[in-house]
């Protein structure tokens, strides 16, 4: 890149003032207005001959997009923690280096898996529907019965720091908690949080709830499908906030229709967005909100800050503040 011109960075969609005031300092941005994300076409256009990319999780970088870029790109910046949508081996082998916005989500991300959690148990779509819809005429002892939470048993499928936070406070409504994980946690997040590492099966059987907080890898894509609901306990209700294609859709939908699950609450589908029509959408008793898991100000401030320091480092050759892993360049 030479010293003689700014940087030029490509953001696939409007991000936060906080994020955007730090890009358009260091670099001439090309910034992609619309609400959707950039068609393929016009994505591989206006990539060309960028220094950076400051991606988002619905843009696709891949072969493609990284050779119409050409060779001066030095950057991609993910705006999210999750890198999934990324080809990081494609990167790997060019050299060029990965961000991300990691720690920033923990708390907003296990506020909304828990507010799921609670709204499916409680049936709380429904009992809002049931008074819009002028149903409501008296009180009944046997109206909208939902399952208790104080003292249920609760399994975190990923202890990361959100699965750990979702244990923290699961811990406050007297929960036992139980956890699965690649690796186990410290001794200290253990106690802190009260949880116990069990084998897979044992969590499915012995959760009334089940949490995912995994990331999306080979081993954990369709990780919930027929097999999984089968083992889980009768009733359980199954809160997803990590990636839709780590729950089978189908056979959670059949899970569902035939009681052997209580409810599910899902923050994330496979595809994004999912549309009016689809069967599960349908369902009273699965509660699907549109991936806002970290959509609070405060949170997505602080989203957009490390996403563009992550692109203003790489654009001039200095280290990531919050490098993604690469695999070795093969």
């Amino acid at each position: 890149m030479s010293d003689q011109r700014r940087p030029r960075v490509l953001v696939t969609r409007r991000i936060p003032e906080a994020g955007l005031a730090i890009v358009r300092q260091a670099a001439e941005v090309d910034l992609w207005e619309g609400e959707l994300p950039p068609p393929r076409d016009e994505l591989l256009r206006r990539v060309a001959g960028m220094d950076g990319l400051l991606a988002l999780l619905t843009d696709r970088v891949d072969d493609e997009l990284l050779d119409a870029a050409g060779t001066g790109l030095r950057v991609v910046s993910n705006f999210a923690v999750g890198v999934d949508n990324i080809d990081l081996a494609a990167c790997a082998r060019r050299g060029i280096p990965v961000g991300n916005t990691p720690g920033v989500l923990t708390e907003a991300t296990a506020d909304i898996a828990f507010a799921l959690l609670m709204a499916a148990a409680r049936r709380l779509p429904e009992g809002h529907d049931f008074v819009r819809e002028d149903r409501w005429t008296t009180w009944g002892p046997l109206l909208l019965l939902g399952k208790d939470v104080a003292g249920a048993t609760l399994g975190i499928v990923g202890f990361g720091r959100i699965g750990q936070a979702m244990a923290r406070r699961a811990r406050g409504f007297g929960m036992r908690v139980l956890y699965h994980s690649r690796h186990r946690a410290s001794p200290e997040a253990e106690a802190a949080t009260g949880a116990e590492m069990v084998p897979f099966e044992t969590l499915l059987a012995s959760s009334d709830f089940v949490s995912i907080h995994t990331d999306l890898n080979p081993s954990t894509r369709g990780l919930f499908g027929r097999e999984a609901f089968a083992r889980m306990k009768p009733g359980a209700i199954l809160v997803n906030t990590s990636r839709g294609p780590v729950v089978d859709q189908v056979a959670l939908h059949d899970a569902l229709t035939s009681g052997s699950l209580f409810a599910a609450a899902l923050d994330v589908t496979d595809p994004e967005p999912l549309r009016a029509d689809h069967p599960l959408v349908g369902l009273p008793n699965c509660l699907i909100v549109p991936h806002i898991a970290s959509a609070t100000e405060r949170t997505r401030d602080a989203m957009a800050t490390k996403a563009a320091n992550n692109l203003v480092a790489g654009v001039r050759g200095q280290p990531l503040p919050d490098p993604v892993p690469l695999p070795a360049a093969g």
